[in-house]
C-alpha cells in the first residue's frame, strides 16, 4: 500500500494597509479582499487580527464558490517591510 505524501501548505500574502488611529492602534484593510477590515491596539495585534480575518474571508469565499483573488505575492519571494525604531534624541 502506497503512503500518501503529506500535502504541503503553500503560504501566500495579501497586501494590507495599516492605518494608525488618532486614539491609538491600527485599522487594517485589504484592497484585494474588501470584506476584510480589522483593528489591533498594537501593530503585532493588528497583523495577527488581519491574518485571521483574511483566512476567514478566504474560507467563506471557497465555501460560497466565489473566485479567490490572486495573492500579492508568495512567501518564497523577498519581503519588504518597514521596521519602526525609536529615533535618537537630536
Amino acid at each position: 500500500m502506497k503512503r500518501k505524501k503529506p500535502s504541503r501548505q503553500v503560504l501566500v500574502a495579501y497586501l494590507c494597509i495599516f492605518r494608525p488611529e488618532p486614539e491609538g492602534g491600527f485599522t487594517v484593510t485589504c484592497p484585494k479582499l474588501p470584506p476584510v477590515a480589522s483593528y489591533g491596539e498594537t501593530l503585532e495585534e493588528a497583523q495577527a487580527n488581519a491574518r485571521e480575518a483574511i483566512e476567514l474571508c478566504l474560507e467563506v469565499m471557497r465555501e460560497d464558490g466565489e473566485p479567490i483573488p490572486p495573492p500579492d505575492r508568495d512567501l518564497a519571494s523577498p519581503i519588504e517591510q518597514l521596521v519602526p525604531v525609536a529615533a535618537a534624541d537630536a
